[in-house]
């Protein structure tokens, strides 16, 4: 029996609607699959980005107990069980050159300056130092060198600590006590007392308003020889100088002397920290 072209029509019609509604029901029962197995993929939260491995508490902050006190320069204590919880220790050695060598040795801890800012981890962070309880330094490594200048520039010291910080700048704390190490300077050079041998080279900056002056060049010195770095800022920072290793605190308004022996060769910058302003290069023949 034929149909006719009326008939067939709304035959045509019903199916196309029928396929369109059969989509429209799988598209909706997908998506409610999706959103159903996005919540209980984490718990019924929203996920959060965080670190392959780490859990919502790691990557929130919350591992051990935030306390209400600080370490006395506005830092939180992050309280953790005294078993397995991270150690430091602390010793310095006069430089034959200038100044101290300060190692700094931890257990059950990690530096990581890749992570700083971020969320406290267990047993990582950085260290600061600390001269007569004045912070100093911050460190990303076992080793530091703390130059004669910056000490006198900070009227001398007695002692000095290394403490122990999570990457989110809480200090790391057993039984409501900041987790440090302090060793006397007493046997050090004294400071200011002896006499310095003149410098072969002196190299005077200023930094104003984000400009250094004179501008950033290369200083050709022979291998030996003793150059002076004397830099004025209108901004506290602190200088580097790449390859050596000499780092110095630069006070906002006041000059600072940084002097070295150069004994390596090869093209090292000098440059501020915080404000990543190339200050010259040393070029050692």
């Amino acid at each position: 029996m034929k149909r006719s072209p009326g008939r067939l029509r709304l035959s045509r019609l019903n199916r196309r609607t029928a396929r369109s509604a059969f989509r429209r029901f799988a598209v909706a029962l997908l998506t409610a699959g999706v959103l159903v197995g996005g919540a209980s993929a984490c718990g019924g939260r929203a996920t959060t980005h965080h670190r392959p491995g780490t859990s919502h508490e790691e990557a929130a902050g919350s591992v051990g107990r935030l306390l209400a006190a600080d370490d006395g320069s506005g830092h939180r204590l992050r309280q953790v069980d005294a078993e397995g919880a991270p150690a430091v220790t602390v010793a310095v050695r006069p430089d034959s050159d200038d100044g101290w060598n300060v190692r700094v040795s931890v257990r059950n801890f990690r530096f990581t300056p890749d992570s700083v800012g971020g969320a406290a981890l267990p047993g990582r962070g950085h260290a600061v130092l600390l001269l007569d309880g004045h912070p100093l330094a911050r460190l990303y490594g076992p080793w530091y060198h703390l130059p004669r200048s910056l000490v006198r520039g900070a009227g001398g010291g007695r002692t000095l600590t290394a403490r122990l910080y999570a990457d989110d700048h809480t200090a790391w704390a057993v039984h409501s006590t900041p987790i440090q190490a302090t060793t006397p300077l007493t046997t050090t050079p004294s400071v200011g007392t002896s006499a310095e041998p003149r410098p072969d080279r002196t190299l005077e900056i200023v930094i104003s308003h984000g400009k250094v002056s004179p501008a950033p060049g290369r200083i050709e010195i022979k291998k030996g020889q003793r150059i002076e770095l004397r830099v004025r800022t209108d901004h506290a920072d602190t200088l580097h100088v790449h390859g050596y290793d000499r780092e110095a605190r630069l006070p906002a308004g006041r000059t600072t002397t940084l002097a070295l022996t150069a004994d390596r060769t090869g093209l090292f910058e000098v440059e501020t920290h915080e404000s990543a302003l190339l200050l010259t290069q040393l070029v050692v023949r």
